[in-house]
This record gives structure tokens, C-alpha cells and sequence, in this order.
């Protein structure tokens, strides 16, 4: 019978709220949908998997709500850098130490905003419920990126664009570390994406594009190319490229994919990007 479960936690101001957000996009967070309350805007994050704990008894944790982490000294770096930054000079009284519980796990609290309390947490054995993994975090902070959009169907990639800028200044990325480059279609962004990733400046490499089906075969021959292209560049350099071209039948599918109603996939592929190289750092520190 239930199909979902909201938690609403007020702030005490919009730019209240525009910064506890930001927090939470910079630790990694997935944004869903938002949506107006009584003239309210209400922001919205999801995770994959969420509970909800009764207690039989006086709450003695430091915050009602929990965030399971992959990595808490991960988390706890992250949050500390965007205190730093954002928190001002009494940041510290803000965020606690890591620490261990009594349940077998390991975890810190954080006010990103004063009187909204965050507690992020993970299990002290690392087998403790799943099979142990080696996964990308969605800090951004401290990465490099480049992204390559074609002009062509700007209507399209401008939206993408957006998208893409959106999600990696929310996960901390800074924005003299993030190279825009513009190509006239989706031909030539395999190209530019060869060239920047051999300058080896960049962390990761985002594209965005979009090509519509139309009368001739002309589609599918571009389209081959330019996935092989983008394809062969990242495994050839090992630089990671996210995939963000839109290959749609009408102009409807492709604006519905770039932020209308199946979300924004430009959004996603650089949520991708920061994810891969995340996790080739640590590949490449011996993790696997």
C-alpha cells in the first residue's frame, strides 16, 4: 500500500535553505524533483535506499536524520573543505570528530546551517550488510574537468550545458577548474575531446551533443562515429569521457531528456564523470 516516504525538515530561511542544499549536493546527495508548498520552495534528495527508525525511547543520536556514506573519513574530508570554505571562521564548532558507536559503525555530525544537524555514518567492517566494493564518491572538489558541446541543436545542448554546469559546481568542482569548449556538432567532439585529453590538464572530460533522426541514414553514420570516437579517446588516453549526446527520433524526446521530464542528461553525465574519477584515484592507490 505505501509506495514512498517523505521526511520534510524546515529551515529558518530560503538562504537557509539554498545552503543546507548545497551541502548536500557537495557530499555526494542525488537531487530528485522539487516542488511548491504553500508558496514554499521545497528541494528535494533521494537516495537509493531509505528506512525509517522508531524509537522506543528519548533520542540521545545527534541528528534525526542519518546519512549512510561509502566512506565516513571520505564524507568527514568533504564536509570539512566545504566548511572551510563556505562556513566562515567558526567552522569548526560546526563539525565533531569521527568517532565509533556502540552499534558498530563509525560517524560525524555537521550543521551546515546552525541548527540543522546532519549525521553521516558507515559501518566500521566494511562487509557489514553488502559485498564489499570499490565505488566512486560524488565529491568534485579538487577535480579538473573539461566539457565539450556542440552547437548544433543548441536549443538541446544549451539545456545540457546548464545541466552539466549545475551538477558539478553543486558537488564543489570550482568553476576556474571546469574548460568549456564548443564544436560546431557532434561530429567534431570526439576530436576536441582527443586533444584536450592528451594535454592531460583534465581530470575527466564531459560531451554533450545531440542529433535527431531525420530522412537519410545520415543519423546512424554520425552517430557511430562519434560514440566509437568518444569511446576509443577515453580508452586510449585514460582520461574518463561521460557520454552526455542525445541520439533521439523527434525534437519532443530530446528536450524531455534534457531537463522536461526524464531529467537531465547532462546533469547525469557529469555526475558520472565525477563519480569515474573518483573512483580511478582509487583504482589507481591500490583500493581494488
Amino acid at each position: 500500500m505505501i509506495k514512498a516516504i517523505s521526511f520534510l525538515r524546515p529551515t529558518a530561511s530560503q538562504a537557509a535553505c539554498e545552503r543546507v542544499s548545497a551541502f548536500l549536493a557537495a557530499m555526494g546527495c542525488g537531487e530528485a524533483r522539487g516542488w511548491q508548498m504553500g508558496g514554499c520552495e521545497v528541494r528535494s534528495f533521494a537516495a537509493p535506499r531509505a528506512k525509517l527508525d522508531i524509537l522506543d525511547g528519548a533520542m540521545n543520536y545527534p541528528s534525526d536524520i542519518y546519512i549512510e556514506v561509502t566512506s565516513v573519513d571520505a564524507a568527514h574530508q568533504a564536509a570539512e573543505e566545504w566548511l572551510r570554505k563556505f562556513g566562515g571562521e567558526s567552522w569548526p564548532k560546526y563539525l565533531s570528530a569521527i568517532e565509533e558507536t556502540h552499534w558498530k559503525a563509525r560517524q560525524f555530525s555537521v550543521e551546515p546551517e546552525p541548527g540543522f544537524p546532519l549525521c553521516f555514518w558507515s559501518w566500521s567492517d566494511p562487509e557489514k550488510g553488502k559485498l564489499p566494493a570499490v565505488e566512486g564518491d560524488l565529491s568534485a572538489v579538487g577535480m579538473t574537468f573539461a566539457i565539450v558541446v556542440a552547437r548544433w541543436n543548441a536549443v538541446i545542448t544549451e539545456r545540457l550545458l546548464d545541466g552539466a554546469m549545475d551538477a558539478l559546481r553543486r558537488s564543489g568542482a570550482a568553476r576556474e577548474d571546469i574548460q568549456l569548449v564548443r564544436v560546431p556538432g557532434a561530429w567534431e567532439i570526439a576530436a576536441a575531446a582527443r586533444t584536450i585529453a592528451n594535454q592531460g590538464k583534465v581530470d575527466a572530460i564531459v560531451t554533450l551533443g545531440c542529433l535527431l533522426r531525420g530522412e537519410t541514414a545520415h543519423y546512424e553514420a554520425i552517430y557511430n562515429e562519434v560514440a566509437r570516437g568518444i569511446g576509443q579517446s577515453q580508452q586510449e588516453t585514460g582520461v574518463p569521457h561521460a557520454f552526455g549526446v542525445l541520439t533521439c527520433e523527434t525534437l519532443e524526446q530530446a528536450l524531455n531528456r534534457a531537463g522536461i521530464k526524464a531529467g537531465n542528461k547532462g546533469y547525469e553525465a557529469a555526475i558520472a564523470a565525477i563519480e569515474m574519477v573518483s573512483l580511478k584515484r582509487k583504482l589507481e592507490g591500490g583500493q581494488a
